[in-house]
C-alpha cells in the first residue's frame, strides 16, 4: 500500500510540473526512436554486408558534416530568436525570420554542390583509395537542401509550441523512408542501392515537414510585428553556432573519415555500432537540453537568475540520474549487446566501452552543451569547440593508424570531455551558475 502510495504521489507530482512532464515526455519518445534505429541497426546489419553499412555509415557522416556547413546553425539559432522574441512579445517575426533562413539555405546548398562538382573526382577518390567515394559525395551534395530544411523544419515546428510532432520528425518520422527502402531493396535484390535510398528519404522528410511547418504558420494568430530582424542579425547570430555546430559534428565524423582511410568500409560498420549505441545515453542529455533551450535564452534576457539556475540544476540532476543505470546496464552486457548485430561486431567491444563510459562522465555537465548558444556566447562555444576539433583531429590521425576502432573511440571521448569541461568552468567563471552535477 505505502508503495503504491508512493508512486502515485511522483506521478502527482509530475503532472503537476510542467518541466519534467514535458521532459519525459520528450524522452519517451526519444527512447521509441533508439529502440527503432537499434531494430533496423539489427536489421541492416544481418540482411546487408558489413561493406555496404560502411557505405552507408560513411555517406551518413559526410551528410551530417556537410550538413551543419549548409545550415549555418539556422536550427538552433530559431530557437534563440523565438526565446529573444518571446520575451519582447514579438513572436509574429518568427515566420519572416524563418523564410528568410531558407532562402540563405538554399542558396548555400547551390554554392557547396558547385563546389563539389568543380573538384577533380580523381583527388577525393585516390585520397580515400575508393573508386566509389566521389560519386557519394556528390550525390550527398544534391541532398543538402533538402537534409538542411528537413532539420531546420523540425525545430521551427519546436518554436511554434509543438513539441511532441516535432521529437516525431526527429526520432521516429525521420528513419521511415529508410526503414521501408531497405526492405524494399532487399526485395528486389538491389541492396547496392541502400545510400541512395538514405539520401533520397531526406527528399521525402523536407516535402512533408514543409507542409507541417506551413501548415502551423498559417494557424498560427498574427498579431502586429513590433521587432523586426534582418538577414545580417540572423547569420551574426546564425554563423557562430553553424561554426560550433560543424565542429560537432566534425567530432563524430573525424574518426568515421579516418577508419575508411586507414582501414576499410568493414572496420566503419563495426565501430559505427558503438556510436550508434552511445545515442542511447546522448539521447537524454540532448532531450532535456533541447527541452530547455528556448527557457534559457528567456529567463537569460529576462534576466531571472533563481529561475534560471533552479532550470539547470534540475536539468542536470535528471540527465545525470536517468543515464548511469544505463551505463552500468551497457556495459555489463557489452557483448551480448553487440553479438545482436552479428558475431563479427563484436571485435569492436573495448571502443564500444570507452565510448559509453565518455559519454557517460560527459553526461555530468548537464547543460554545458546548450548554455552558451542560448545566452549570446556563440562566439566563446565556437572558439572551445575549434581547439576540441583540432584536439579530435590530431588524436584521431596518430591513433586510428595505430589503434584502430579504439584510437577513434579515445580521440572522441577526449575531445568531448576537454570541451565540456571547459564550457562549464566558463559558465561558472562568468555567471556564477554551475551547469555541472552538483
Amino acid at each position: 500500500m505505502k508503495k503504491q502510495l508512493k508512486i502515485n504521489n511522483i506521478f502527482e507530482r509530475l503532472s503537476r510540473n510542467p518541466f519534467l512532464k514535458q521532459t519525459f515526455a520528450t524522452l519517451l519518445l526519444r527512447i521509441f526512436g533508439v529502440l527503432l534505429l537499434f531494430g533496423f541497426t539489427v536489421f541492416l546489419t544481418k540482411s546487408y554486408s558489413p561493406k555496404l553499412v560502411g557505405q552507408y555509415d560513411f555517406a551518413r557522416s559526410f551528410l551530417l558534416a556537410v550538413g551543419s556547413i549548409c545550415l549555418l546553425g539556422f536550427d538552433q539559432s530559431i530557437l534563440y530568436f523565438k526565446g529573444k522574441l518571446a520575451s519582447q512579445n514579438a513572436l509574429a517575426e518568427l515566420k519572416n525570420i524563418y523564410t528568410k533562413m531558407v532562402k540563405m539555405l538554399f542558396a548555400i546548398s547551390v554554392i557547396t554542390l558547385i563546389i563539389i562538382l568543380i573538384i577533380d573526382n580523381k583527388i577525393i577518390n585516390d585520397y580515400f583509395r575508393d573508386t566509389e567515394v566521389y560519386l557519394i559525395f556528390l550525390k550527398g551534395a544534391a541532398t543538402l537542401f533538402f537534409y538542411g530544411l528537413y532539420t531546420l523544419n523540425t525545430e521551427v515546428i519546436r518554436a511554434l509550441d509543438k513539441l511532441y510532432i516535432a521529437e516525431l520528425f526527429r526520432n521516429i518520422l525521420k528513419y521511415i523512408p529508410l526503414i521501408l527502402g531497405s526492405i524494399v531493396l532487399i526485395y528486389w535484390h538491389k541492396e547496392a542501392y541502400l545510400v541512395d535510398i538514405f539520401f533520397f528519404g531526406f527528399v521525402f522528410l523536407a516535402v512533408i515537414s514543409s507542409v507541417f511547418v506551413l501548415s502551423y504558420f498559417r494557424k498560427t494568430t498574427i498579431l502586429k510585428i513590433t521587432y523586426s530582424v534582418s538577414k545580417k542579425e540572423i547569420f551574426s547570430k546564425s554563423y557562430p553556432i553553424a561554426i560550433s555546430s560543424m565542429a560537432m559534428f566534425l567530432l563524430m565524423c573525424f574518426d568515421i573519415m579516418f577508419l575508411k582511410k586507414y582501414r576499410n568500409d568493414e572496420t566503419v560498420a563495426y565501430y559505427s555500432i558503438g556510436v550508434k549505441l552511445m545515442t542511447i545515453i546522448s539521447v537524454v542529455i540532448l532531450s532535456i537540453n533541447i527541452t530547455i533551450s528556448a527557457k534559457i535564452s528567456e529567463c537569460f534576457s529576462s534576466q531571472n537568475k533563481a529561475e534560471l539556475t533552479k532550470i539547470l540544476r534540475n536539468s542536470s540532476r535528471l540527465i545525470f540520474g536517468i543515464t548511469v543505470p544505463v551505463i552500468i546496464a551497457m556495459c555489463l552486457f557489452s557483448e551480448h549487446i553487440l553479438l545482436f548485430f552479428g558475431h563479427q561486431y563484436v571485435v569492436a567491444k573495448e571502443a564500444f566501452l570507452i565510448l559509453i563510459i565518455g559519454q557517460g562522465v560527459c553526461s555530468a555537465f548537464g547543460a554545458s552543451p546548450v548554455y552558451l548558444n542560448m545566452t549570446g556566447r556563440q562566439h566563446a562555444f565556437q572558439l572551445i569547440l575549434i581547439i576540441a576539433v583540432i584536439i579530435n583531429f590530431t588524436l584521431n590521425r596518430f591513433l586510428i593508424p595505430i589503434y584502430g576502432m579504439n584510437g577513434a573511440a579515445i580521440a572522441f571521448v577526449s575531445s568531448s570531455f576537454f570541451w565540456n569541461f571547459t564550457v562549464a568552468v566558463i559558465i561558472y567563471q562568468k555567471d556564477k551558475i554551475k551547469v555541472f552535477l552538483n
